[in-house]
């Protein structure tokens, strides 16, 4: 069973048929309810075109989902329309699946199989946050050869730190694996994909490659569903294209040194809050964006969105990235709208000491000041 929600429509002028929406698929168990709402808000509040969400959540969180985001203003409500779903797998190994690794994550790999009618989608984890529009990843699927179906970024950057090159007892794609948080799927692609395997001579389809593929390495995988998408991609190489880690960026990038090049020259993109951080105390970077976009309300998204501050330079957060940096590394959490298109003007530092933020990073630089006073 699924539940649909959507923005009433707005008034009866004619309009020119409406863009296809960018489609943004995430899964949701346990306690992942208000972690899950702060990502779609990110997604939504950073976002140009319109959003189609598509919640998978236990069947006992979509009451709250749907209560939670029909209480939003109605200039954000406008702006998405969302499908609530309830976690489905297989029905013969439908307990396998969802226990593998954490709660109902394997979900992600059944989803070209459930959303027959979905051409791409972008599929984020529910510790995601969005700090650039949607647009901008899902502008990766114009990037993508006619082999490529899918996009993540690198599991690491560093091979002497990577887990998978020192620790993985299965096949792995490229050097150091590949990390399924943030993943961007041509789904029509990948239905009609005929899988290069170790299984068979032939090439299998993907709803015929899951269930032998977790068979056969289910005793040697660690992370569960993305080491199965690391073996599928280690024998079909051509069909991945690897977009940066400022697109995913995670704890891994700060604990052992700044190794996130693409984030140090041009800003994080997308922050990724595994390991619970932004529940402790470990990367305190992490929890204060995560606070910060989670107690956006009604005012402040209105002045996120520009709806109403035309050319409005507004400042939103500093931040310290890697506690081994001497410096406070800054990222934009809030962008400018201007006739339905992104502006990049000149975003430009609180405090300007180099101690606080370096003159190199001065554009990507903002205050945190009118999410948290």
């Amino acid at each position: 069973m699924r539940q649909r929600g959507q923005a009433e429509a707005g008034g009866g002028s004619v309009q020119s048929r409406p863009e296809p929406p960018m489609h943004l698929a995430v899964v949701a168990c346990g306690e992942r309810l208000e972690e899950t709402l702060t990502m779609i808000k990110s997604a939504v509040l950073f976002s140009i075109k319109h959003l189609q969400l598509h919640i998978f959540a236990e069947d006992q969180l979509h009451t709250s989902f749907m209560e939670a985001l029909e209480s939003w203003p109605s200039f954000i409500r406008s702006r998405f329309n969302y499908t609530v779903y309830s976690i489905s797998f297989p029905s013969e190994n439908a307990a396998e699946w969802k226990k593998l690794f954490k709660p109902c994550a394997s979900q992600r790999l059944f989803l070209p199989l459930i959303l027959k009618d979905v051409d791409s989608v972008v599929y984020v984890d529910s510790d995601i946050l969005f700090l650039q529009p949607v647009d901008r990843l899902w502008a990766f699927l114009s990037r993508f050869n006619s082999s490529q179906l899918a996009a993540m970024a690198p599991e690491h950057e560093e091979p002497r730190i990577a887990w998978y090159n020192r620790f993985a007892r299965h096949p792995f794609y490229g050097k150091t694996g590949i990390n399924s948080g943030v993943m961007l799927m041509n789904m029509t692609r990948m239905r009609n994909m005929y899988f290069q395997n170790d299984m068979t001579s032939v090439g299998l389809r993907w709803e015929e490659l899951l269930m032998p593929l977790l068979q056969k390495y289910k005793l040697n995988i660690t992370w569960g569903d993305q080491d199965l998408l690391n073996i599928i991609f280690h024998h079909n190489p051509e069909c991945l294209l690897e977009f940066p880690c400022q697109w995913n960026y995670r704890p891994d990038h700060c604990i052992y040194g700044s190794n996130c090049a693409s984030a140090e020259d041009d800003g994080i993109n997308i922050l990724h809050g595994n390991r619970g951080v932004y529940h402790d105390h470990k990367q305190p970077a992490f929890r204060v964006v995560y606070e910060a976009i989670r107690k956006v309300s009604g005012s402040h998204a209105l002045l996120c969105l520009c709806w109403s501050v035309r050319d409005a330079q507004i400042l939103l957060s500093i931040f310290k990235l890697c506690e081994v940096s001497l410096f406070l590394h800054c990222i934009t959490l809030c962008h400018m709208f201007s006739q339905a298109r992104i502006r990049h003007d000149g975003i430009y530092v609180l405090l300007r000491t180099k101690r606080i933020c370096p003159s190199v990073h001065k554009t990507n630089c903002i205050s945190l000041y009118l999410l948290i006073t």
